[in-house]
């Protein structure tokens, strides 16, 4: 399953802003990727249903962060299956 998410090279740069900070709006998110706020949470809703970040909503604002436990599974498992 995580290899499916993270098959699309925006999830992969979500993944990666979210790695290098403590968490993000999604707004903030918005004004960096140059895509659509729907298509930004399409991409947003595949990773949260992976389990690899969280959102809290905070009206009128959704913060993300890392899922940092999940993440840690899945890099293994990838790095398991690569070094194979």
């Amino acid at each position: 399953m995580y290899a499916r998410v993270l098959g699309h090279p925006v999830r992969v740069y979500i993944i990666d802003l979210l790695k290098k900070q403590t968490c993000c709006y999604s707004g903030d998110l918005a004004q960096v990727l140059p895509i659509a706020k729907s298509t930004l949470s399409q991409h947003l809703k595949e990773l949260k249903k992976a389990g690899l970040i969280q959102g809290e909503i905070r009206p009128p604002k959704i913060k993300y962060c890392l899922n940092r436990e999940t993440w840690e599974e899945a890099r293994t498992l990838m790095e398991g299956f690569i070094r194979a």
